[in-house]
């Protein structure tokens, strides 16, 4: 698959389920299995995709009215939004990004908290609703096992988190002590959602067919709209309503041995030399944090080989994590026969002697590694819409690798297109900022909701 010069792609293992010359097939087959997994309550404690409950089952309708806060903590920074939801779609947002110093990623939980209150209190006085009594919805993207929309449990920390005395407690009611020990705003916070339902929710408000929530960026992950009956870990006495959100965390896909099959050398490279080796198998096969690296193994194959660059490399080839994820987009953009683009990249690698044939053989790698994300993304999209079985979808989409590399639309609609059943539709709408207007939506819909149920 990752040759310097087209071949045709290999046969598979012969396996019942295999369709002939299919990968891609098998792969959903797979993918509908984990999933099975992770929504039964026999098998979930082992399933790897284990697809969490939201606890979100309303999404926005459009009369959504009123301001809402966000607060959207997912990485060294955190951001909080005010923003107004109006008629006709509209809405006004302003927003500020604060830093968190690493001695509180990595001091207590208390402290983490604390620092988030004073930086809300600070926006609040600044934005002028310091006196105002306002929802706010909480994006926070770290693995979270829900116990209710107001209720989440960290499992555990990632990107660089280590505060103590928040895995397996409450991260709500953190929050919601941290803003008490103040006392001097009134929040309430309605909602805690993952960057991922922000993102469906998102393009809900403006697209009522929006039923999954996709993120290809940094990472990658996928939310959507299943029935109750099929949801066995939801837990909700006398609920009447048909539908709950899940999170699929289907990064996770594959840690038991199942993408084996489709897994290469470089992947396996990855992995060993990654913080969380045999976690996130699906994860490192498409999302934007490996997409670079897995490019730059092939590269620097292919150099020792004899194969690219005349078998001279350079020490910045050869040295991890310095091709960068954008560098595939760039070189991609290029116009057939043009390798501008892939020059300038190639000079920053300290590569400067490159043929025409050089530059088209990255170029070609660069290519084989985005397709194949591309469609393992959409054997994951496709799986879910047939499952869903409904005549319409759109897919909400998020994340940098989705939103800047020029061909991954593209390669997503025509393979979707291939494996959804005959007679279903779809669509994929690029997000506005999910985890922030989202939040606030999940915030606004869950107020919507409570003022439904007291009439």
């Amino acid at each position: 698959m990752f040759s310097a010069k087209p071949e045709p792609e290999p046969e598979p293992e012969p396996e019942p389920r295999a369709a002939p010359n299919s990968f891609v097939q098998e792969l959903c087959y797979r993918i509908l299995h984990e999933l099975r997994r992770g929504l039964a309550k026999e098998t979930h404690p082992k399933a790897n995709v284990k697809c969490f409950v939201t606890y979100v089952q309303d999404l926005p309708n459009g009369n959504e009215r009123g301001k809402f806060l966000a607060l959207d903590l997912g990485g060294t920074n955190f951001r909080v939004l005010l923003i107004h939801l109006q008629e006709n779609n509209d809405f006004q947002m302003e927003s500020r990004i604060y830093a968190i110093p690493q001695h509180i990623m990595i001091g207590s939980g208390q402290q983490l908290f604390d620092h988030i209150a004073e930086c809300l209190s600070n926006f609040m006085a600044e934005h002028h609703v310091y006196e105002e009594r306002l929802p706010l919805g909480f994006t926070f993207s770290f693995p979270l096992r829900q116990l209710g929309l107001t209720k989440g449990l960290l499992e555990t920390w990632t990107k660089g988190f280590d505060c103590a005395g928040v895995v397996n407690e409450d991260v709500v009611q953190l929050l919601k002590d941290a803003i008490a020990r103040r006392g001097d705003v009134q929040i309430d916070v309605c909602a805690i959602l993952n960057d991922t339902t922000g993102t469906l929710m998102s393009c809900a408000w403006k697209n009522h067919n929006c039923k999954i929530g996709l993120i290809v960026g940094t990472g990658s992950n996928a939310c959507y709209v299943e029935k109750v009956e099929e949801a066995e870990m939801f837990d909700a006495p006398g609920n009447t309503k048909p539908h709950v959100l899940i999170n699929t965390e289907w990064g996770a896909f594959g840690d038991n041995g199942a993408l084996d099959f489709v897994r290469t050398e470089f992947d396996k490279d990855i992995d060993s030399h990654s913080i969380n080796p045999g976690k996130q198998t699906f994860e490192k096969m498409i999302s934007g944090m490996y997409m670079g690296e897995l490019v730059r193994l092939v590269l620097a194959k292919m150099t020792n080989n004899g194969i690219l660059f005349n078998g001279q490399g350079s020490e910045v080839l050869f040295t991890r994590g310095l091709f960068f994820t954008k560098y595939v987009s760039e070189i991609e953009a290029d116009e057939p026969g043009n390798f501008t683009n892939c020059r300038l990249v190639l000079e920053e690698l300290g590569l400067s002697n490159a043929t025409d044939g050089d530059c088209a053989n990255v170029r070609y790698i660069c290519e084989c590694v985005s397709k194949r994300a591309a469609h393992l993304v959409s054997a994951g999209i496709a799986t879910l819409i047939n499952k869903m079985d409904e005549p319409y979808v759109t897919v909400g989409v998020d994340g940098s690798v989705y939103r800047f590399h020029p061909k991954f639309h593209n390669l997503m609609v025509e393979k979707i297109t291939q494996l959804i059943k005959p007679g279903i539709q779809f669509d994929l709408m690029l997000s506005e900022d999910g985890s922030g207007r989202g939040a606030a939506l999940v915030a606004a819909v869950a107020c919507r909701e409570d003022i439904l149920n007291s009439k």
